[in-house]
């Protein structure tokens, strides 16, 4: 079975890193993920980031920089699930995929109930960021 790759934005606002939680009739309902999607096509992966963040939240970002990949294994298939760091100095008013949106501490991302792939990404990000700090 083929690996679907997935992108998501580490989005900072002053600071805080936006998590959004999947509706809970979504796939993975009620968990908090990195925004993002799957890549289409022949799309870049920043490219398919800048489309998916405006679609899921009306959000415009500008990405800085690839940061982790992960892959992981659900009962229904693989992911890979790329990350970029971005910013932005926009408001999220509305999500069409999640019914609530947070900006939190980076240090606070694992009190959150992350879904399992975003996991790595967020130890890696703690770690990194704690050596920047």
């Amino acid at each position: 079975m083929a690996i679907i790759k997935v992108v998501c934005g580490i989005i900072f606002k002053d600071d805080l890193v936006l998590i959004c939680r999947r509706k809970p009739e979504k796939s993975l309902g009620g968990y908090w993920e990195f925004p993002g999607g799957k890549v289409e096509g022949s799309e870049l992966y920043e490219e398919s980031l800048l489309r998916e963040l405006i679609e899921e939240l009306n959000l415009k970002v500008e990405i800085k920089q690839h940061f982790f990949d992960t892959v992981h294994h659900y009962d229904k298939g693989a992911i890979e699930l790329i990350s970029f760091i971005c910013s932005t100095s926009g408001t999220v008013v509305e999500s069409t995929d999640h019914d609530q949106l947070e900006w939190v501490k980076v240090d606070d991302l694992l009190n959150w109930k992350l879904a399992p792939a975003d996991i790595p990404i967020a130890k890696e990000l703690i770690e990194k960021y704690s050596q920047i700090k």
